[in-house]
């Protein structure tokens, strides 16, 4: 079925074929399935390292970042392979601190794996394409989040309609400054 919000379907709902990366990020969140995806892709040897990142979250009572990891930890990874990066309150922040320190641990990052919710995989992957070096390949593994939307069933209700379209929003809002600088880049590569 075509339909006239197909081209926002396909632009919001980001997935790719995963291969093994050096890495997997989860840009910080209160929500489990999002580290279980991780600790799946981990256990399955696709990157020898998990690196949730997010700052202090009143409605876990701490950082995401201890929170995610503690889900790590009860699923029994070992604690040396839970980078740390707590200090995030943003999806921007979340991939500029999380490059920050695995660059300050000496940890490749030619190629990522990020795990997050499935409505928020094209923002996510914008802000850590905006931050990581251009070399960097993203590997992207959405999770679909309490509301169960997917690019299936958003357009079906409300809820999905208004998250969707939030997240559109904040596309452009975190964008807009940096589309000039993209083009200036692209112009000086060719």
């Amino acid at each position: 079925m075509n339909t006239p919000f197909d081209c926002i379907t396909d632009f919001i709902f980001v997935e790719t074929e995963i291969t093994p990366a050096n890495a997997i990020l989860i840009p910080g969140a209160n929500h489990p399935p999002l580290m279980e995806r991780a600790i799946s892709l981990y256990n399955e040897g696709f990157a020898p390292y998990l690196l949730p990142s997010g700052g202090y979250n009143p409605h876990v009572g701490t950082t995401e970042w201890e929170y995610l990891q503690n889900i790590a930890l009860e699923h029994g990874v070992p604690s040396e392979v839970i980078i740390k990066e707590d200090q995030a309150q943003h999806t921007l922040e979340n991939a500029r601190f999380s490059l920050e320190v695995l660059e300050k641990a000496s940890i490749q990052h030619q190629k990522v794996i990020i795990v997050c919710k499935a409505i928020h995989s094209r923002r996510a992957l914008l802000c850590y394409q905006a931050v990581f070096p251009k070399e960097t390949e993203f590997l992207v593994v959405p999770v679909i989040d309490r509301y169960e939307l997917t690019k299936e069933n958003w357009f079906l209700s409300e809820v999905g309609i208004s998250r969707v379209m939030t997240e559109v929003e904040k596309i452009g809002k975190y964008f807009r400054t940096h589309i000039p600088n993209w083009v200036q880049q692209s112009a000086m590569k060719g």
